[in-house]
């Protein structure tokens, strides 16, 4: 491969680790042709880009980006496919189908925090995203003024019945 190839191949990746935010370096060296066609479909389906890639060209691209990722550096050996996802437990929640199966994760990169080895992997699918947080928020701001409301409501129902039935008595 050209310099100038290879120089284009880094960029490329750098870009799309920015663009995405969050992304986890798999092996899937043992994993056939069929295999490897079922991963990328369901990666599709889930909004999940896996690419496979030299460790050496990746390794020049996060070097390449404002972040440290030096923890990550020690995983890339052998085979390595990475998954770019925009939320961050999307590719931990895919992997978790496959159990005990390819492919194996080494590492990741998820809201802003590393993980390494496939033991991450139950911590990496518990992760919470954006919008998960930001209705579970919600919820916990409306529930005070459901019970509020609810309160007045049944309050009011008693007070009607209540009165209903003084003036009922009174006849």
């Amino acid at each position: 491969m050209r310099k100038e190839d290879k120089g284009v191949i880094i960029s490329q990746l750098a870009d799309t680790i920015k663009q995405y935010g969050h992304f986890y370096l798999v092996d899937t060296t043992a994993m056939d042709a069929a295999k490897t066609s079922a991963l990328r479909a369901k990666c599709f389906k889930a909004g999940i880009k896996l690419v496979v890639v030299k460790n050496s060209l990746l390794h020049k691209a996060l070097l390449s980006l404002d972040v440290d990722y030096s923890p990550l550096f020690d995983s890339l050996k052998g085979m390595t496919s990475v998954m770019f996802s925009e939320v961050a437990n999307a590719p931990a929640k895919l992997l978790k189908e496959y159990k005990d199966e390819v492919p194996t994760l080494k590492a990741a990169y998820a809201e802003e925090g590393f993980y390494v080895g496939a033991d991450q992997l139950e911590a990496l699918a518990t992760i919470k995203s954006k919008n998960e947080v930001i209705a579970e928020i919600i919820a916990l701001l409306q529930s005070p003024a459901k019970n509020v409301v609810s309160a007045l409501q049944s309050g009011g129902n008693t007070i009607h019945g209540l009165l209903k039935t003084l003036g009922e008595r009174a006849e």
